[in-house]
């Protein structure tokens, strides 16, 4: 997808690409300003590049990027997908953007916990934060037969329609709950009365059964449920989620079988973060 003019002015203005801005400054490392230039190039909902699109964005010859994103790669800050040759923000990146020490233990915690969750399901797994009006991705599991659902870690997905977003929205002080809901009605009018409805019986489902469900309201395909994790230590809620093709996991099967299986994760989760 080619990028809006106004993104590579706002981009360009940030950090220019040749080092211009910066010809007479001995201290300026041009080579580390354009690798960052790069990782800037990832907006919210974008969950992979390739080196065109990477080097339109940047303004930089496509062989330069190329060496770019390899370095990048080998340290982390970003993972190339092979199957389309394209790149996704990687778990050092998501450190930047400031991830605690106590929030890398708690992936760490979770991560075997999760596969093992997704193994028995045939379901993704994620764990998931809140970052402003999206869930994002800090770790994710699948088991070897869940092929279809292609998110990863760095992946942003609607804080609405998802079954991760309604669980955020449902589990958080109703005061909070009012602020995301007025910025959702602002941001959408025409579909707000029916995420107000979403949000509603959510907040149902999340008394009454512990989680909240999107069957095939975030995407057709899609169907998942979703439960809060609390691990106090000055956290973030976190949300983990169980996701599978609709045609493959019914609603019923979430809601009599996968259902205590997620709560059971989440509960060993906290329990095993607690010691």
């Amino acid at each position: 997808m080619r990028p809006r003019k106004s993104e590579l002015t706002s981009l360009s203005d940030a950090a220019p690409s040749d080092g211009s801005g910066h010809a007479n400054d001995r201290q300026f490392v041009t080579a580390l300003a354009r690798g960052l230039q790069v990782l800037q190039s990832f907006k919210s909902g974008e969950e992979q590049l390739g080196n065109q699109e990477l080097a339109i964005r940047c303004g930089l010859p496509k062989s330069t990027i190329s060496r770019l994103t390899y370095t990048l790669t080998q340290l982390g800050f970003l993972v190339h997908e092979a199957e389309n040759a394209r790149y996704r923000l990687g778990m050092t990146t998501l450190k930047l953007g400031g991830t605690t020490l106590s929030r890398l233990e708690a992936v760490e915690v979770s991560r075997p916990l999760m596969q093992e969750l997704a193994d028995k399901t045939g379901t993704m797994v994620a764990l998931g934060i809140r970052d402003g009006m999206s869930m994002l991705y800090i770790e994710t599991c699948r088991s070897e037969s869940m092929v279809t659902i292609r998110l990863n870690i760095g992946s942003r997905i609607p804080i609405a329609t998802t079954s991760m977003g309604r669980t955020y929205i449902s589990a958080i002080k109703p005061g909070a709950r009012k602020t995301i809901e007025d910025r959702l009605k602002t941001l959408d009018p025409k579909n707000w009365p029916a995420q107000e409805a979403s949000i509603r019986r959510a907040v149902q489902e999340l008394d009454e059964y512990g989680c909240c469900s999107s069957f095939q309201d975030w995407r057709g395909e899609v169907n998942s449920i979703a439960a809060p994790v609390r691990l106090g230590r000055g956290l973030p809620l976190m949300i983990l989620s169980s996701a599978a093709a609709a045609q493959v996991i019914s609603p019923e099967i979430y809601m009599n079988d996968i259902r205590n299986s997620l709560l059971g994760t989440v509960k060993k989760i906290e329990k095993k973060f607690a010691k």
